[in-house]
């Protein structure tokens, strides 16, 4: 794969991650019930499919600002082949466990990645690699990340 589309899935990793996660985890499966034995969603009892999306359904009916991104990010997400979004859910479980400064880290590099063409993202991507904790912190100083837009959505930390 690309790395050009490696890093589109790593940003939207995150967003995907917002978007799906809440539903996905809002609701335990019912008692003894493991991944290998729970059912399609049409064997789903009319109970079961309203636990699963009543929390997106809240979401979207609270935040009528977030609506456009949210279906921008549901559309992406169904375009996607099942590698791909096997790559998202990796990403976004890196995500979760990033602590404050390296989201902010990650947040300034892909902002910076953003204009770059393939060969200087590559660069950037190597020589980060080889960066100490310290030469990272430094870096980020330099090329802080990208304001979110005014009336943007909030952080997710």
């Amino acid at each position: 794969m690309p790395r050009l589309a490696t890093l589109r899935f790593a940003g939207l990793a995150l967003a995907v991650g917002v978007l799906f996660a809440a539903p996905a985890f809002a609701a335990p499966p019912p008692a003894g019930a493991s991944a290998a034995n729970l059912p399609k969603w049409e064997q789903l009892s009319p109970a079961q499919r309203e636990q699963l999306i009543a929390p997106m359904r809240d979401r979207w009916n609270n935040s009528p600002e977030e609506r456009e991104r949210m279906f921008e990010h549901a559309r992406r997400w169904q375009q996607m082949s099942p590698d791909e979004r096997q790559n998202a859910r990796r990403g976004m479980k890196r995500w979760e466990h990033l602590n404050p400064e390296e989201r902010g880290q990650m947040r300034a590099l892909f902002g910076k990645m953003r204009g770059l063409d393939d060969n200087a993202r590559r660069a950037l991507m190597e020589r980060w690699r080889t960066m100490t904790p310290d030469q990272r912190r430094a870096w980020v100083q330099a090329n802080p990340a990208p304001p979110k837009p005014e009336g943007g959505r909030p952080p997710r930390d």
